[in-house]
């Protein structure tokens, strides 16, 4: 088997979506998960599916059962970033539905005790993000999608960051610890 690589999901976020793909893009030996939203977003935002999978692999969620996610149990991950990260996404990984791609990755990564690092776009109850076309806007993020945020900070083998800096910090701060 090859050395262990990191699974990097995006979901229906456009929170800081761009920098976030231009660093995942920089990473080695990365596989990338969309969500179907995360596919319509980066639509929205002008990214073509086709850059990303011209510099790694790129899973669609297409079936049902989600098959790549068995992955996780050959040892073929040794970390699950998921970034950015809707409410939607968070919520169901709080209440432990796994019934998307992205949400059974993140199941069967903590079942596996792989690493999780989640960046959330619900962090705080007035925040700035870039909405398609660059355009700063404010969002106020519901009590409800603060309250799950909090709760899948307590998840074991989770790690939550706060923002694209912390993003790095802590997958560079990962990568470093597994060599």
């Amino acid at each position: 088997m090859k050395a262990p690589r990191l699974a990097w999901a995006i979901t229906g976020s456009g929170h800081y979506i761009e920098e976030c793909l231009e660093f995942m893009l920089s990473l080695d030996n990365v596989d990338c998960y969309l969500s179907q939203a995360g596919e319509e977003v980066l639509k929205m935002y002008g990214i073509p599916i086709s850059d990303i999978k011209d510099q790694m692999p790129v899973y669609r969620d297409r079936a049902a059962s989600a098959p790549p996610v068995g992955l996780f149990y050959k040892g073929y991950y040794h970390t699950f970033v998921m970034a950015p990260t809707t409410s939607n996404t968070i919520a169901k990984c709080v209440l432990g539905i796994a019934d998307s791609l992205v949400t059974n990755l993140y199941s069967q990564a903590g079942k596996c005790r792989v690493e999780s690092i989640v960046y959330p776009c619900d962090i705080a109850p007035e925040m700035e993000t870039t909405a398609p076309g660059n355009k700063k806007v404010m969002v106020y993020p519901r009590p409800i999608d603060l309250e799950a945020t909090d709760k899948i900070r307590g998840f074991p083998f989770t790690q939550v960051v706060e923002s694209v800096d912390e993003l790095k910090t802590a997958v560079i701060r990962r990568l470093a610890s597994l060599s």
